[in-house]
């Protein structure tokens, strides 16, 4: 016994190919507004009087290419700071947060030392935790400490490892208690169930704010420049203060731009995804 191949009805077809005209059209006049808008945005600049003098000064091709070179190389270690630092501070906000779920009178000091440690480097700036570490830990004269890169990388990493423990705990305790109840009645222990139940939820759930996060990281690992390691920023700096032209920040700021774009779209998507999870049964 045969059956036909299933076809649409007519009426079907007719809604996809609407949809189709629909879609093309929305991108044609959504692509014709951006262009006129960019049109008289690069207009209302380009007539401005002082306009020349801001060409010169942040858009000079000269001091571009002159600088190029050395900024890219900054980045490099930009980048570096950034692979390590993201994975350090999210293992220390994952470790922060585990402490700070802790039940039982026992280990009510642990948690308080979380909780201290979260509040704290919550409420620090950035770059005073930076000066404090590259500037501070020096003066000490203690034997064996590491160079101020590796120092302000550590306060990079324990100042975003606050952060990222508050949404690590955020996603664990939106898993309902009833879930290690379940898993603790299957014969698993506290830790079992928090390795095997509780924390891949939680990871999930969380996913889009820590990468934000990332993103936010992204940008900050330019402040290592304040602790002396010529970044991208360094060299831009470095740039500007020879020929007194703003074009080197320029560079290094697209530089930044780009760096962070791919990240930006891996966060979008994960984004998008978790809102199509989550509507899918609605």
């Amino acid at each position: 016994m045969t059956t036909d191949a299933y076809r649409p009805s007519d009426v079907q077809l007719g809604r996809t190919a609407f949809r189709k005209r629909q879609a093309v059209r929305s991108v044609l006049v959504a692509a014709l507004s951006t262009a006129v808008l960019g049109t008289l945005l690069g207009v209302a600049v380009t007539s401005a009087p002082g306009w020349d003098r801001v060409k010169q000064s942040f858009f000079d091709f000269h001091n571009a290419k002159e600088f190029f070179p050395q900024i890219l190389e900054g980045l490099w270690l930009n980048l570096r700071m950034l692979v390590f630092c993201a994975i350090a501070a999210l293992a220390l906000g994952l470790l922060i947060a585990v402490l700070r779920t802790l039940r039982g009178p026992v280990f009510f000091p642990v948690r308080a030392i979380a909780t201290l440690y979260t509040y704290s480097f919550r409420g620090l700036p950035l770059i005073i935790v930076i000066y404090l570490f590259a500037f501070g830990v020096p003066g000490l004269r203690l034997q064996g400490t590491p160079s101020v890169t590796v120092l302000g990388g550590a306060a990079i990493v324990i100042t975003y490892g606050a952060y990222l423990a508050e949404v690590f705990r955020a996603g664990i305790e939106s898993v309902h208690p009833s879930q290690i109840a379940a898993a603790r009645s299957l014969g698993l222990t506290y830790r079992q169930s928090m390795r095997h139940v509780v924390l891949p939820q939680a990871v999930r759930r969380v996913a889009p704010p820590l990468l934000n996060d990332t993103v936010a990281l992204q940008k900050d690992v330019g402040l290592i420049s304040l602790a002396g390691p010529i970044d991208a920023i360094r060299a831009a700096q470095i740039g500007v203060a020879q020929n007194a032209n703003f074009t080197p920040y320029v560079i290094a700021g697209v530089l930044f731009v780009l760096l962070a774009l791919p990240l930006i779209g891996v966060t979008d998507w994960v984004t998008l995804r978790a809102a199509r999870r989550q509507n899918a049964g609605t």
